[in-house]
C-alpha cells in the first residue's frame, strides 16, 4: 500500500481534447434508428458517415441507487461508465469507473467519485449530472459531452419493455445478502450458461456485490449493456419498440436529443455489441488506501490510467 498524497501531488492526468460531436441523443435516437422506416435512414446516414464522419462523442452513463419509493435525485451514482463513440474510427468503448475512486470534486474537496452527484443534488436539485460530468472531466482530462441517468426501477422497466435479454453467464454466482427495495436482503443466485433474464433478474445480475468484487460487478454491467444492444438488433424485438420507447421516455433522464443519436446510431450498428471495447479501472490502475476516517477507497494510479485513456479516447 502506497502513501497517500493530495491530488495536487499525484502525476497529473493527460488531457485529450477532442472535437465535440455536437448536441445529441442517445437512447431516444437509438430507438428511432430501429423502426422500419428508420432503417432506411440509417443506411443513408451510414453511407454519409463514410465520407463525412462526425466527431467523437463521450457519454457518461449514471446508474442511480434510487429505490422506487424515493422521489428525489439525492442519491449516489452506483454505476459510472464513460462511453465513447468515434464514427471516424468506427470505435465504441466503455470504461467503468469504480464508485470508490478517490478524486477531487468540483468544490475542491477529495472524496469518492460517486458522491459528486449526491452532494450537488443536495446543494442544487438537478445539478447532479453536471457535477458528475465535471468530476470525470477534470480528473481524467477527457471531454464528457453528454450524460444518461437511470435508476433501478427505470432499468427494470426498460428491460421488461424490450422483452428481457439473453445472457451467457460464465460462472455460477450467488449473493446471500442481495439488497431489496425496502432495504432488506434476500438470496439471489445464477447458474452458469445461456439464460433469458427479465428486468429484475438482469438488475440483480448487474448489481450483486457480495460473492464478487466491485470490479467483477463492473464487468457484469458491461456484459448486460452489450446484451441490451444485441437485443435491440434482433428483429424479434422490434414489435416491442413502441413499449420500449414509452419506457425510455418515462425512465431516462438525459441531455441527448434524437438528432445526436441519429448521427451515432450507424457507428453503433457497424461496430455491434461484440466489438465494443469494454474496460474497467482496476488492478494496477488503482491503489487501495484507508483514509484518516477509516474509509476504504481507491487512489487512481495516473501513470497506469493515462495509457488506457490514450488508447480509448485519444484515437
Amino acid at each position: 500500500m502506497s502513501t497517500y498524497y493530495p491530488q495536487a501531488a499525484w502525476p497529473a492526468p493527460v488531457r485529450y481534447r477532442r472535437r465535440s460531436g455536437g448536441p445529441g441523443a442517445f437512447l431516444l435516437g437509438f430507438l428511432i434508428g430501429f423502426v422500419p422506416g428508420g432503417l432506411f435512414l440509417l443506411v443513408v446516414l451510414a453511407s454519409a458517415l463514410l465520407f463525412f464522419p462526425p466527431g467523437r462523442t463521450n457519454i457518461l452513463l449514471l446508474g442511480l441507487d434510487r429505490r422506487p419509493q424515493e422521489k428525489t435525485f439525492v442519491v449516489r451514482t452506483d454505476t459510472m461508465i464513460l462511453m465513447t463513440i468515434n464514427p471516424a474510427g468506427r470505435y465504441v468503448g466503455m470504461l467503468s469507473i469504480p464508485r470508490d475512486l478517490y478524486v477531487t470534486l468540483p468544490d475542491g474537496s477529495v472524496d469518492r467519485i460517486n458522491t459528486a452527484h449526491v452532494y450537488a443534488e443536495l446543494d442544487t436539485p438537478g445539478s447532479g449530472p453536471a457535477a458528475a460530468m465535471q468530476t470525470v472531466r477534470s480528473n481524467f482530462g477527457v471531454d464528457v459531452h453528454h450524460y444518461v441517468r437511470l435508476d433501478l426501477a427505470g432499468f427494470v422497466r426498460i428491460l421488461d419493455a424490450m422483452g428481457g435479454i439473453d445472457l451467457d453467464v460464465p460462472d455460477p454466482l450467488v449473493d446471500y445478502e442481495y439488497p431489496t427495495y425496502d432495504y432488506g436482503v434476500e438470496t439471489v443466485a445464477f447458474e452458469a450458461g445461456l439464460q433469458h433474464l427479465d428486468g429484475e433478474r438482469a438488475l440483480a445480475y448487474a448489481r450483486i456485490r457480495h460473492g464478487s468484487s466491485d470490479f467483477q460487478r463492473a464487468e457484469r454491467q458491461q456484459r448486460v449493456i452489450q446484451a441490451i444492444f444485441a437485443r435491440l438488433l434482433n428483429p424479434a424485438a422490434w414489435p416491442r419498440l413502441p413499449l420500449l420507447a414509452a419506457a425510455v421516455s418515462q425512465s431516462v433522464d438525459s441531455d441527448l436529443t434524437a438528432v445526436e443519436l441519429a448521427r451515432l446510431a450507424p457507428t453503433l450498428l457497424l461496430v455491434g455489441p461484440r466489438k465494443i471495447d469494454s474496460r474497467v479501472i482496476e488492478g494496477r490502475l488503482v491503489d487501495p488506501y484507508t483514509t484518516g476516517g477509516g474509509a476504504s477507497v481507491l487512489l487512481p494510479v495516473w501513470a497506469n490510467i493515462n495509457p488506457v485513456l490514450l488508447e480509448m479516447f485519444g484515437q
